[in-house]
């Protein structure tokens, strides 16, 4: 039959389609992309997700948000509210307070979309947050994915700042409060910290323009370039391919998993639904962010018990930290060193997070691409410093509710900032050991499992009347999980030209990286083990192993 006759026979929507895919391929060459794509493999594994989540959910945002555009008043002009919310009825406010408001009591399914849109903010920072930690223990961000660590990065920095300009905008007293603390941070900036703030805020604190240009911030600059940055990134993914766990056939070259399409998209699709459901079910069910409770922003009060947003929580913890009385003054001019010194802190330990790859590879002097992910204690130094770095964050997060630790828990104020202190600068250290020591210690028993095998529970009595328990092998599956394959030694500084030896800091750092590292099991190490288990199952009468007794010795 002709394809003609074809084209005749077939319904009228399937001939228009047709008709218009080729229309567009001639013009575009799309089909060639579209190919290449559905050919791309992608391995599968449940840590994988957690950067779709982050994915579906700043999809979320950008649905709920645009939603929520035409029904907010980006304006401090002040106004009374009028709405249906009887407490706040005949209160002035700013007309951004009032507009929330009213899309929170007045407007159908207003408060629904308006939680959304916060719960979805949150997940959307944490999905980032928990996918660079997955990237980063697992070593996903060495060579060639230098970059994409750092579009990430961004990436999470720009979600904080989307959040923060959204938290800020309802002009309440607990977004009035955390505007307020930002002010106070950048005005002790020297030199430019006043004009910065006076730029900022369109005059004095807390001026007449924060809130329209927060606005514009947050539904017109930030989401563009969060939209390009994650652009970027998934080309990137693309370009430099996924990264998989080693297993039987999953080499730097071979990528095991399933294809873009109609697989991976299908799965894709399905769990933006999940994650869609799940929010909004979160949504439903637990109130965030009300405003009503806190009343429009006064200077004046002080609400106790406010907190911010989980992930500016370090900031503020930082804040409090600081030791009193560091404050000094030259020419007349005040140094508030306690806002200073967390300022400089916050940004060093930011600037290292983000180029965290390039320093690992210059301590290392690894050069290789690596398309295999590891596990975590198989880079125990590695490990360590993600744990204490974690720790650190995590104290500061804690610090942000020193007032709250200490009313529930009927303590004094000081004793539980001077706690946090010493967590935050001995407790780091503490938490580095002990995750390196815990490492090194799984590493070990990985190596006992694949010389001896596992414990199988059988109990025989050897000719010498000796009992002895049986151990099972492993598998090959098993093995290749538990054995690593990448080995590296200390950087050696060699003398140059004229007989100087250089980098004799880089040869230090390199010793401490790599120190007290397990040298992977050798070929001859493990047949010797295959050789003895062998002969303990001949042994015990027990042929039960066929991997064993055919000398399978793949490593």
């Amino acid at each position: 039959m002709s394809t003609a006759t074809e084209e005749k026979k077939a319904p009228l929507g399937g001939r228009f389609v047709g008709a218009t895919a080729n229309y567009l391929d001639e013009r575009t060459s799309l089909s060639g992309l579209v190919k290449a794509l559905g050919r791309k493999v992608f391995p599968d594994h449940w840590s994988f997700m957690l950067g779709e989540i982050a994915l579906w959910s700043f999809v979320v945002v950008l649905l709920s948000g645009t939603f929520l555009t035409f029904f907010f008043d980006a304006s401090m002009v002040e106004t009374h509210y009028t709405g249906a919310y009887a407490p706040m009825r005949g209160i002035p406010m700013s007309a951004a307070m009032e507009s929330t408001l009213s899309i929170s009591f007045d407007l159908r399914g207003g408060l629904l979309v308006r939680q959304l849109h916060h719960w979805a903010a949150l997940t959307f920072v944490a999905g980032i947050g928990i996918h660079m930690l997955r990237v980063f223990f697992t070593g996903a961000f060495r060579k060639p994915r230098e970059l994409n660590w750092v579009v990430g990065f961004v990436l999470f920095v720009l979600a904080m700042a989307e959040g923060f300009t959204g938290y800020s905008l309802p002009d309440d007293v607990l977004s009035g409060n955390g505007l307020r603390i930002i002010d106070g941070m950048v005005k002790a900036v020297p030199v430019a910290g006043p004009w910065i703030s006076y730029m900022l805020f369109g005059g004095e604190f807390p001026g007449d323009a924060i809130v329209g240009r927060l606005y514009t911030l947050h539904i017109l600059i930030l989401p563009l370039i969060v939209i390009a940055l994650i652009a970027v990134h998934l080309v990137l993914m693309i370009v430099n391919k996924h990264t998989q766990f080693a297993g039987p056939g999953r080499t730097n070259k071979n990528v095991v998993g399933y294809p873009m399409m109609p697989v991976y998209m299908s799965k894709m699709g399905g769990f933006f639904f999940i994650v869609f459901g799940a929010l909004v079910l979160i949504a439903s069910l637990v109130q965030i962010n009300p405003i009503w409770g806190y009343g429009p922003y006064d200077p004046s009060p002080v609400s106790a018990g406010t907190q911010p947003d989980w992930y500016i929580g370090f900031a503020d913890g930082a804040l409090r930290l600081a030791p009193p009385h560091l404050d000094f003054t030259i020419f007349g001019k005040v140094y508030p060193m306690g806002v200073l010194i967390p300022l400089v802190v916050l940004v060093v330990f930011i600037i290292l997070v983000a180029i965290y790859p390039f320093i690992e590879a210059w301590v290392t002097g690894d050069k290789r691409e690596h398309h295999l992910a590891q596990r975590p204690r198989n880079a125990a130094t590695r490990t360590a410093i993600g744990a204490a770095g974690v720790w650190f964050y995590a104290v500061l997060w804690a610090a942000a509710s020193s007032d709250l630790i200490a009313t529930h828990f009927h303590l004094t104020m000081e004793g539980v900032i001077h706690a946090l202190q010493f967590l935050l600068i001995i407790g780091t250290v503490f938490v580095y050991f002990i995750t390196k020591r815990i490492c090194i210690a799984l590493q070990k028993k990985d190596r006992e499992i694949v010389l001896h095998g596992f414990e199988s529970g059988r109990i025989v009595r050897l000719p010498g009347g000796e009992y002895q328990e049986v151990h099972k092998p492993v598998d090959e599956y098993e093995r290749w999980k538990l054995v690593a394959d990448e080995t590296f030694e200390p950087h050696v500084p060699r003398p140059n030209d004229q007989g100087k030896i250089k980098g004799k800091f880089r040869a230090a750092m390199s010793r401490w990286f790599f120190e007290d590292r397990l040298q992977p099991l050798t070929n001859a190490e493990y047949l010797a083990a295959i050789e003895h288990q062998r002969h303990a199952l001949h042994e015990h009468g027990d042929g039960g192993h066929p991997e064993i007794e055919s000398g399978d010795t793949k490593h």
